[in-house]
């Protein structure tokens, strides 16, 4: 054991895990320290309703880490990882019984539009299918990772990512495409006519075609499980159950690397007000719930899919984002669900279902929306009620309760909104870096953002190997 470690890792998220693993490998010391009694974060498995049934607290479908470029870097897989596949990646359902659909064929997603926007969809993704890992290596870059590998492509995916949803589904004529479209987008939890929300709308719908959205066997927390033994292996340590305070609590390092909010990383490091100007957006309303059966959704297409998403309109869609970004309460919830136990049995005892959807609130939001959103999902799964047998409720204080990165409720560590879209967490050369030349951050409040990716915790790890390159030798194993 080394006098000093190399670096101390604070936060046990996928970020934070990804940033050890990189260090590790490299041949630094490492340990990390988690205040939860498991590893995982936003990445986590627990029963939160009745025995048996597995829940993801947080994400539960994950499109962007199966195409993960730090991900595919390590041999997760070997330490227990498996990715399963729904028959669909999305399911939008309509009132009158019918859906949208985003499958793995680009030609079934578009027929699902209508034969007004078929073509109008196979054009708008011909030019990036088939080249998913250099947009998203280019796309999930830093600036000193050199020029973009596929130049032209990557400025061509930038004039469309770049421009708000609303825009971008001006290509389209009919509400199927349109909705569709805005719902992608909503993962930004911000209005669709925002800056580069088009982007996040693209960017989740060519992952569908390139890798599908899979659910992980067993849960989420097989991810974060996989990392962790990646980590054990490279020789790195975990602390669970160990909350810190201060950064004196800390074993000596030569860095220390938060997997933490802005706001969090401030007030241990003694920074002070150097992340005053960050903002933090809105928040979400989530049940967990335990059902006897699948859920009665009236479009058959939703019965095959692994996400579906409730709204329908681009109207509706677009009214409840800015609802919960002005603070109004919700009343026409737009929902995002999950029904990972339709691909992984392991998720519910014999013939029974989980099942998990959000909708969007104001930050720190105290109400109980239960109500409203059980309402708009039996718009679309009458009977839905008849087949609960538990639910398990969060609202903006249980979620940031049970994430402390979470602030007031905002599972994206931080508003996708103004110059703060592109420039996260404020503008930096290396945006990693703080004002204590020892101290770094790579939560998701760093690029390229939210997301069960582990690219922030990758970017990270590599400024703290220069940094540590810089200053000499060390003990290292």
């Amino acid at each position: 054991m080394p006098s000093m470690l190399d670096a101390v890792v604070v936060g046990a998220g996928p970020n934070g895990l990804t940033a050890a693993v990189e260090l590790a490998r490299r041949g630094f010391a490492v340990e990390v320290f988690e205040a939860g009694p498991a590893v995982g974060g936003g990445a986590r498995t627990e029963e939160l309703t009745l025995p048996g049934f597995r829940h993801d607290p947080c994400s539960a479908v994950h499109p962007l880490a199966i195409g993960s470029p730090a991900f595919q870097e390590m041999p997760l897989a070997r330490h227990g990882l498996e990715w399963l596949q729904p028959e669909l990646a999305l399911a939008h359902p309509f009132p009158d019984g019918s859906a949208a659909v985003l499958a793995g064929s680009v030609g079934e997603t578009a027929m699902s539009l209508g034969p007004e926007d078929a073509d109008a969809y196979r054009r708008l993704l011909a030019p990036y299918l088939g080249h998913w890992d250099t947009l998203a290596r280019d796309f999930l870059r830093t600036p000193w990772d050199g020029l973009p590998r596929d130049p032209y492509r990557w400025a061509r995916f930038g004039l469309d990512a770049i421009q708000p949803a609303t825009l971008l589904s001006r290509r389209f004529r009919g509400e199927k495409a349109r909705g569709m479209l805005a719902g992608l987008a909503a993962h930004a939890i911000a209005p669709t006519s925002g800056p580069a929300t088009g982007g996040i709308a693209l960017l989740f719908a060519l992952a569908a075609h390139e890798n599908g959205w899979p659910v992980p066997r067993g849960g989420s927390q097989a991810i974060s499980d996989a990392l962790a033994a990646c980590l054990r292996e490279q020789g790195g340590t975990i602390r669970t159950g160990t909350e810190v305070k201060r950064l004196d609590e800390l074993p000596p390092a030569r860095a220390y690397v938060f997997d933490t909010s802005p706001a969090a990383l401030a007030r241990i490091a003694g920074l002070g007000r150097a992340y005053q100007g960050y903002r933090y957006g809105a928040s979400c309303f989530k049940i967990d719930y335990a059902l006897s059966g699948p859920v009665p959704w009236t479009a058959e297409e939703a019965r095959r899919a692994g996400t579906v998403h409730i709204g329908p309109t681009a109207g509706e869609i677009d009214a409840a984002l800015h609802a919960a970004v002005e603070g109004r309460d919700p009343r026409v919830p737009f929902l995002i669900t999950a029904q990972p136990s339709i691909v992984d049995p392991t998720r519910a005892p014999e013939g029974s279902h989980v099942f998990w959807v959000y909708g969007h609130v104001p930050a720190g939001w105290e109400g109980d929306a239960t109500e409203v959103i059980e309402r708009q999902l039996e718009r679309f799964a009458p009977g839905f009620r008849d087949v609960v047998l538990a639910r398990a409720v969060a609202g903006p204080p249980e979620i940031a309760k049970r994430n402390a990165n979470y602030v007031d409720g905002d599972i994206a560590c931080g508003a996708f909104a103004g110059l703060q879209t592109v420039i996260r967490p404020k503008l930096a050369r290396v945006p990693y870096a703080t004002a204590h030349p020892a101290v770094f951050l790579c939560s998701s409040a760093t690029p390229p953002g939210p997301g069960v990716h582990g690219m922030s915790g990758h970017h990270a790890a590599k400024a703290v190997w220069r940094r540590l390159r810089e200053t000499g030798p060390s003990g290292r194993r």
